[in-house]
């Protein structure tokens, strides 16, 4: 069963970083797609970062020129480096394939105050 792990999420004021890591079981990680999610108080889960089969890189509006996704085949991690964040980045982040392909792991939470 795949394993999803999140961490890296704190408590920040607007303005700062911070950079969040995703650790995936081995065997399924090179070469598949994967990206970051969010989920904002009362909102639906959205894909905000993905690196694409291709290596191609996609965000979502709202965080492009902010966030930066990036992955370590060897260790099989995802990383997603947030800078300038702003209260409206607040919710709970998760990774996964795109779809989403496997069962979604605890997340990690970014809280950011003005």
């Amino acid at each position: 069963q795949v394993q999803l792990v999140e961490s890296g999420g704190g408590s920040v004021q607007a303005g700062r970083s911070l950079r969040l890591s995703c650790t995936v079981s081995r065997g399924i990680f090179a070469g598949n797609p994967m990206g970051w999610y969010r989920q904002g108080p009362g909102r639906q889960r959205e894909l905000i970062a993905q690196i694409k089969r291709d290596g191609k890189l996609e965000y979502a509006d709202y965080v492009k020129g902010r966030f930066t996704v990036s992955r370590d085949n060897a260790k099989s991690t995802l990383s997603l480096q947030m800078t300038k964040l702003e209260p409206a980045d607040n919710g709970l982040y998760f990774c996964n394939a795109p779809g989403p392909l496997y069962n979604w792991g605890q997340g990690t939470q970014v809280t950011v105050s003005s």
